[in-house]
């Protein structure tokens, strides 16, 4: 078998045994092309069962040298990991080559978050006068309220929303479901957009059980909610770069200052695992920490 046969068969186990994301997997065969690609480059003929420590070692440096960024390296050497263990399970190799492989340091780089009050002053700044306004206070409210990622977002189903007992079903990476409790202001201000704004639209075909759609009556798209929160951003004058990501990061901070457990926080944001969730815990850290140099009386 050749590079591209393996590739093909690793594609298959990624959708139907890791049921990825398309994107995922998009990620990770683009990864794997690139060792591919450099063992085509050193002129090498061999194969992907004949890849020793050594080679990986010197395809990590070949990427450095190309200008790609420490936390890009890492990426692709997750894929490549991902590759190898494939090449495992389907006993076409007994050694896995990247077990001893060092990735990258990567430096912790910390999710920027908004303060309460500069989630309060995005939410004022939404323009009720326009048909859609009640619309966007919606779905500022509920990114936050609930931490969702924004395709967690636009994918929200009527179906999946149990607002009189105040939670949503949610959708996330590799269609794993969870469920997340809605706050008050979140459930009263979807109910109001439901009454003055969806229910006065004419459905698009496929669309009916999407919780928040535009003026056609269609689902909307990603970067609608992107422009949205750009608009917002403008009127309000803050100087931070916001994103949709920034609701879920600024959710969890908020949950971890107010003295939410660790593994609560993980479930409600949808992480595998509780390291990824950990990184807010050194957010709190620096708010605990400037806490205490302001109130302790020996600080």
């Amino acid at each position: 078998m050749n590079w591209q046969s393996y590739i093909k068969g690793f594609k298959s186990y990624l959708q139907l045994e890791r049921s990825l994301s398309p994107n995922s997997i998009e990620s990770y065969l683009r990864d794997t092309e690139k060792l591919a690609q450099f063992v085509a480059y050193k002129e090498l003929n061999i194969q992907p069962e004949a890849v020793k420590h050594e080679l990986l070692e010197e395809f990590l440096g070949w990427l450095y040298e190309l200008g790609m960024v420490a936390r890009s390296q890492a990426r692709v050497l997750s894929g490549i990991k991902a590759f190898y263990k494939y090449l495992l399970i389907e006993n076409v190799i007994n050694d896995d080559p990247t077990e001893l492989l060092d990735g990258p340091r990567i430096g912790q780089k910390l999710p920027e978050f908004l303060s309460v009050d500069e989630i309060n002053k995005l939410i004022a700044a939404v323009d009720r006068s326009k048909p859609e306004g009640e619309r966007n206070k919606a779905i500022i409210e509920t990114i936050y309220s609930c931490g969702l990622r924004v395709s967690e977002l636009v994918n929200l189903k009527i179906s999946n929303t149990f607002l009189d007992i105040g939670f949503v079903k949610v959708v996330g990476k590799g269609n794993k479901e969870r469920i997340v409790p809605m706050g008050g202001s979140a459930i009263k201000q979807v109910i109001i957009y439901k009454e003055s704004y969806r229910n006065h639209k004419t459905i698009a075909a496929g669309n009916e059980d999407f919780l928040f759609i535009n003026n056609r009556g269609a689902k909307l798209t990603r970067e609608m909610i992107f422009l949205i929160i750009k608009d917002l951003v403008r009127v309000t004058g803050l100087k931070k770069t916001i994103s949709p990501h920034t609701f879920r990061h600024s959710f969890a901070t908020h949950l971890i200052e107010g003295g939410a457990d660790l593994r609560a926080v993980q479930e409600m944001l949808g992480h595998s695992s509780i390291t990824t969730t950990e990184i807010y815990t050194h957010l709190d850290r620096d708010y605990l920490r400037s806490a205490i140099l302001q109130f302790h009386p020996r600080a």
